[in-house]
């Protein structure tokens, strides 16, 4: 990663618990060196690493285990039972949340309302302040279905997207707005949400 991104001194997170999701895009791959990054630069934030089902098909869980330094989560409801629920565990944890990088389907899910993952329902009953870094097939950016969406999504008072950086497609070779945007380009929103969301409460604004 390049040593200028973000320095401690210079851009410190008020948040102290981030639960970072990577979803099935190519771009998850470079989750390892971001996480390396945040454990690096910004070692008060305790990151906790959630990952989908196809995440997996593009990072390693078990490099993200041994860099981020603690368990892996795996958005799949547990297959044995628990005394707690995981879905609660993690809207009750995290102070904040970043999702790097955010699928079409995954955009599209969580702006539909669903609820049918852990991390998915988490996300949906949490006030924490939410950002979103899309990554898009070609076209995507553009479609009715995407802008639909994304306008959905910015009208909760605690989301944040991060418009997609021009990136090029490794099926058609073409640049376009693909790319999610770097991580401390998200970092940074879901930093301005957060206070904003607590200078709210501190005025007494219902959540």
């Amino acid at each position: 990663m390049p040593d200028d991104l973000d320095e401690p001194d210079r851009s410190p997170f008020s948040f102290r618990r981030l639960l970072l999701v990577g979803t099935g895009a190519l771009g998850v791959c470079s989750l390892p060196g971001w996480v390396g990054w945040l454990r690096e630069n910004h070692a008060y934030v305790e990151t906790k690493v959630a990952l989908t089902r196809q995440a997996t098909e593009f990072v390693s869980p078990a490099a993200l285990t041994a860099i981020g330094g603690r368990p892996l989560v795996h958005d799949v409801w547990p297959a044995e039972p628990r005394v707690t629920a995981l879905h609660v565990e993690l809207c009750e944890w995290a102070d904040a949340v970043a999702v790097f990088p955010a699928t079409f389907h995954f955009v599209s899910r969580f702006a539909l309302g669903l609820a049918d993952t852990p991390v998915m329902l988490a996300l949906q009953c949490s006030t924490a302040p939410i950002g979103l870094a899309p990554a898009l097939p070609p076209g995507g950016f553009r479609s009715h279905a995407m802008r639909s969406h994304l306008a959905a999504l910015r009208e909760r008072p605690n989301v944040v997207v991060a418009d997609p950086a021009p990136g090029r497609s490794v099926t058609t070779g073409d640049v376009g707005r693909n790319a999610a945007a770097p991580l401390p380009t998200l970092l940074e929103l879901v930093e301005k949400r957060h206070a904003e969301l607590a200078a709210g409460r501190e005025a007494g604004e219902p959540a």
